[in-house]
């Protein structure tokens, strides 16, 4: 199924606030203060997020977009990781955790401890993407078993024809996000069969821009991030086609969306705090999130999850 990028023009926009409007009386149900029930106008406050670098775009879009119908509520949108945004929400220090993995064991334990109840939010698909520096000519695709290769803990491999023996005797340079990243987790668990488990000499960093400069200024590198970050530089990287035992396939909406891109797609996630949802700026915000997720993780470069399940999470966070 395909989804298709749609802007939020004037029309979808006067939707959006009538929407808005309606889902205010929601708001009330969850909180009996007059504040809830006011309208837009007055609605104050600050809602507070954190987290996963990957879901970043998305959160940062409904942010913008919701700033045009509540201009007097503050969105904070962090970017510390997946894994560095849980501790920020699991201390209760924010409301919402981005997350480009589900919820550890561990961390689940520790939000039990503290007495914090939370949804879990599907907001997109995303296909965590190969990339390479745009000069590379020799690279056309790389198996899974290749890059178990390059990462596992412990790999020799050091320079691009310790892959292939036909590829240049070149230093292979490797780019990646940070141990408090849930795309980390996600492909260390994928590739590597554990989370976590990766060789540690490669250049590491919560901010996939700080990624992107680093493989475009290198023609010996490779790395890896979030899809929408490829689509936002595709014309300064490469993305490598990724062989799961059914042939190369190059990450795109329809690959991603329809499970070939084999194994990193996956979706990501939004996590809320149960507790905040008594507060009507939080309510409101979340509730404007599920509407307009599919549209704008469109325009942001991720792939709109089935209408289903957005309803499915509305359904959940209308029963808190």
């Amino acid at each position: 199924m395909k989804y298709p990028t749609v802007l939020l023009n004037k029309s979808v926009k006067l939707s959006v606030l009538f929407s808005f409007v309606l889902l205010l009386g929601s708001c009330s149900q969850r909180d009996e203060s007059p504040e809830g029930a006011t309208g837009a106008g007055v609605l104050s406050g600050v809602v507070s997020l954190d987290g996963s670098s990957t879901v970043f775009p998305i959160s940062e879009a409904v942010a913008e977009e919701f700033l045009s119908v509540a201009p007097r509520v503050r969105v904070t949108v962090g970017v510390s990781g997946t894994g560095g945004g849980f501790k920020k929400f699991l201390a209760q220090e924010t409301d919402i955790n981005d997350a480009s993995r589900a919820i550890k064991e561990s961390e689940a334990i520790i939000a039990e401890a503290n007495g914090i109840t939370y949804l879990e939010i599907p907001v997109a698909f995303d296909g965590l993407s190969v990339v390479i520096n745009s000069n590379n000519d020799w690279v056309d695709s790389l198996t899974v078993a290749e890059l178990q290769k390059i990462w596992q803990p412990g790999s020799t491999v050091d320079s691009w024809d310790d892959i292939r023996p036909e590829w240049p005797s070149e230093p292979l340079r490797l780019y990646g996000p940070g141990t408090d990243s849930g795309t980390f987790d996600y492909f260390t668990e994928t590739i590597n069969g554990e989370s976590g488990a990766s060789r540690p000499d490669y250049t590491a960093s919560e901010d996939d821009n700080v990624l992107v400069q680093g493989i475009s200024g290198d023609p010996y590198a490779m790395g890896f991030f979030g899809y929408a970050y490829y689509i936002e530089n595709r014309d300064k990287l490469k993305v490598v086609p990724i062989d799961g035992g059914n042939g190369p396939v190059i990450p795109t909406t329809t690959t991603i969306n329809d499970g070939s891109y084999i194994p990193l797609s996956r979706p990501i996630f939004i996590y809320l705090n149960s507790a905040s949802l008594a507060r009507p700026e939080v309510s409101a915000f979340v509730d404007f999130y599920t509407d307009n997720a599919a549209i704008l993780a469109s325009e942001v470069g991720y792939i709109a999850l089935p209408d289903d399940m957005y309803q499915e999470s509305r359904d959940k966070v209308s029963a808190f």
